[in-house]
């Protein structure tokens, strides 16, 4: 009987066990608040670790990650497996963290700013939006698993572990702003009695950055500890998303219905069926899951979303095939790029849904049954391929690139047409590494090309700049078709080196890249008996200029015309066969002091097509 009170007295009562826990989580929110005020500090003034981008990288991932982590780990997880949990997370984020740094290193991003070794840098959008869903899957796993102490937990622990973490998360970056909004409005209102104290205080990082953190600590611990409030929300959650999948069947079946009537040549003209039917497939797979829940609610659901729900498994099915053949005939065409092999990444796991979900439906015992155990090993596949994504292992950089140059290399594409600016801004330092090959390299008839384009990549600063530049005449009257044939364009026009342009951002691409083709137009807009040249871009970029002669006789962009005016063919047509006018101006220019200034309209105005097609 002692024995037995003596070991009641050893277990705390739940109210102790509460408190304790919280102390815990409060704490390791305030640590993770002032290590990140420290990391910011040290961005802002430039000193270490900041100026070590390769540590910066891991430290501001490990600090941004895994206190949630921890925090959502006290008290469900034990000890021993907590820190083998936290110590596995931290090693993964912040290799993933490194890698990403060290891969760009000199490298510049796709909007010019090269990654410096001594300057700060901060992990790729990419691997923050792709690390918190792959530690959101895992950290899921690894709670379902301590819960039913068992490495494969069952479905429906797994099914209420990831929406419990789900709706934390959720409603606690809601309070996060709904905590700022009550300061921000106590601060206005001392405010208002001539007190900035608290506004004072608000701006301060000091204050700002671990207040937060501790905010956000604060709601994992409430709401973790309201369990049936939690449960509450995630059943209005489901019961209201649930009774979109009938109609979402409907829209999706009819789209499929109708390809056979349409064809695909619709849907590759939008050039992004592949992220639009990935999409799709990703709302389907979300709204199954909310009809199927656990998988123990069979009778409690309706019978038109146990239709809906069959049918929608099937659904996804020609889905992920379309976008597959999407895909496959982009890479056929272009090659591998980043997009494309992520794309791929994504299609591998629309697969695993797509192929498992429709065996399930096609199982007449029970109500889709085989949907768990789909579920689960679908949800392994993915933290599987987020990892080789984000390590050298199935680097999109360096896969990309590699392809590419082998294209490039055996003929499959022409150096004039390949995209250099590829290797540079987006091909991270494998790109460079190709580029600087290339630069010397001597294979291939189209060697000198390939050596003049990589050079002048390697020179660019900003992705926008144009390479192809100084033109000679001979280039440049190739890329121009005069209209009417009759005409001619003035030697001194193709004698100008175009590349020493001050405006080149303003200039057709034909007067920069000998593949592009423009239509000329010799007209005199001004009525001094020499002709002006209209220069339409026959490509994609919509560039309509007009092109005129100074005193001096160099030439120079006198006019933009509007920015769609190049696409409309009916305008194209109607000068090719001579019909139009001259007109005056509706405005006549300004003189002040003995100087011209003239009107312009607004170039940007749209050139009414449709208006000339009645």
């Amino acid at each position: 009987m002692n024995a037995a009170n003596g070991s009641n007295h050893d277990v705390e009562p739940p109210s102790v066990q509460t408190a304790h826990l919280a102390k815990l989580r409060l704490l390791a929110g305030l640590v993770q608040g002032f290590v990140l005020y420290f990391l910011y500090i040290a961005v802002t003034t430039k000193t270490w670790p900041a100026t070590d981008p390769m540590l910066f990288a891991p430290w501001l991932l490990v600090f941004s990650f895994i206190p949630v982590l921890l925090i959502s780990s006290l008290g469900h997880l034990p000890p021993k497996t907590l820190w083998r949990w936290m110590l596995v997370a931290t090693l993964i984020i912040g290799s993933l963290g490194f890698y990403d740094i060290w891969r760009s290193v000199g490298a510049p991003s796709t909007w010019g700013y090269e990654v410096d070794s001594t300057k700060t840098s901060f992990p790729s959008w990419l691997l923050w939006t792709f690390g918190a869903g792959g530690f959101y899957i895992a950290h899921t796993l690894v709670l379902a698993a301590a819960t039913d102490r068992q490495r494969i937990a069952n479905y429906p622990t797994y099914f209420d572990s990831a929406w419990k973490l789900l709706i934390q998360l959720q409603f606690s970056g809601l309070f996060v702003a709904a905590f700022w909004l009550v300061l921000w409005m106590g601060a206005a209102l001392f405010k208002l009695i001539a007190l900035d104290f608290l506004l004072n205080l608000l701006i301060e990082t000091w204050f700002s950055i671990p207040i937060t953190a501790f905010a956000f600590a604060c709601a994992m611990h409430l709401t973790d500890m309201r369990p049936a409030i939690v449960r509450g929300i995630r059943n209005l959650l489901l019961v209201l998303l649930s009774w979109i999948l009938p109609l979402t069947v409907l829209i999706v079946g009819g789209f499929l219905l109708s390809l056979p009537f349409t064809g695909l040549s619709h849907l590759w003209a939008t050039k992004h069926a592949t992220a639009l039917l990935l999409s799709t497939a990703a709302v389907l797979v979300i709204l199954i899951n909310t009809a199927f829940q656990n998988g123990d609610v069979t009778n409690e659901v309706a019978r038109v979303l146990r239709l809906s729900a069959r049918l929608a498994c099937f659904l996804l099915l020609p889905l992920v095939a379309i976008a597959l053949y999407a895909l496959s005939l982009r890479v056929s065409d272009y090659g591998w790029t980043t997009d494309r092999i992520i794309a791929t990444c994504c299609l591998l796991v629309a697969s695993c849904y797509a192929l498992g979900y429709a065996w399930a439906a096609a199982q007449r015992s029970g109500w889709l049954n085989a949907v768990a155990p789909v579920n689960i090993g679908t949800a392994f596949v993915i933290l599987a391929v987020l990892l080789a994504l984000f390590s050298p292992l199935l680097d999109p950089a360096r896969i990309s690139v590699a392809q590419q140059v082998a294209r490039l290399e055996s003929g499959l594409q022409t150096a004039e047409k390949f995209d250099f600016d590829y290797l540079k801004f987006q091909g991270k330092r494998y790109g460079l590494a190709a580029l600087e090959r290339l630069k010397t390299s001597d294979a291939g008839k189209d060697a000198a090309l390939v050596r003049e384009k990589a050079t002048r990549t390697l020179e660019k600063k900003k992705p926008w700049e144009n390479i192809e530049i100084g033109l000679t005449a001979q280039e440049l009257r190739a890329t121009l078709k005069v209209w009417p044939s009759s005409k001619t364009i003035p030697d001194s026009f193709l004698a100008q080196d175009w590349g020493k342009s001050t405006d080149k951002w303003s200039l057709p691409a034909c007067l920069k890249n000998k593949t592009a083709v423009c239509d000329v137009y010799p007209i005199d807009f001004d009525g001094d008996k020499k002709d002006e040249l209209l220069i339409i871009d026959q490509g994609g970029s919509g560039r309509a200029v007009v092109s005129a002669q100074a005193p001096d006789a160099h030439w120079a962009i006198a006019t933009m015309l509007p920015y769609d005016f190049a696409k409309c063919s009916v305008f194209r047509e109607k000068l090719q066969h001579g019909d139009y006018k001259l007109v005056a101006p509706r405005l006549k220019d300004l003189e002040i002091a003995g100087r011209r200034i003239q009107l312009n309209t607004n170039n940007y105005s749209q050139a009414t097509c449709e208006f000339t097609k009645k």
